[in-house]
């Protein structure tokens, strides 16, 4: 019996650490399309760009990746007054540490 997709999971296919043919067992342009928009939004930003990045996440004790996804996801940059959603991230970082040990 096939598996229920997580609430969280967006209908995409899965890039990272994938096993098949390449456009995965459903439709081969939704696949692409996917590998492409995923390819597109994590394109390396120009170098100011990234090390303002990296400078705002440092100081709000965030990962570059983490502050990075935060705005591609929700479209915001994240403040120093944000902190309950600084605080939600770091709990999903904590959390994602302990599923991974198990």
């Amino acid at each position: 019996m096939a598996r229920r997709p997580k609430r969280s999971h967006n209908g995409g296919p899965p890039l990272d650490d994938y096993k098949g043919p390449p456009w995965g067992k459903g439709d081969p342009y939704i696949f692409l399309a996917w590998q492409t928009a995923h390819a597109k939004a994590w394109k390396a930003p120009s170098r100011e760009v990234m090390l303002m990045r990296m400078d705002k996440a440092e100081r709000l004790g965030l990962t570059y990746e983490e502050y990075t996804l935060e705005i591609l996801e929700r479209g915001r940059h994240l403040r120093e007054e944000d902190t309950e959603r600084i605080s939600a991230i770091k709990a999903a970082r904590k959390r994602r540490r302990a599923r991974h040990l198990d």
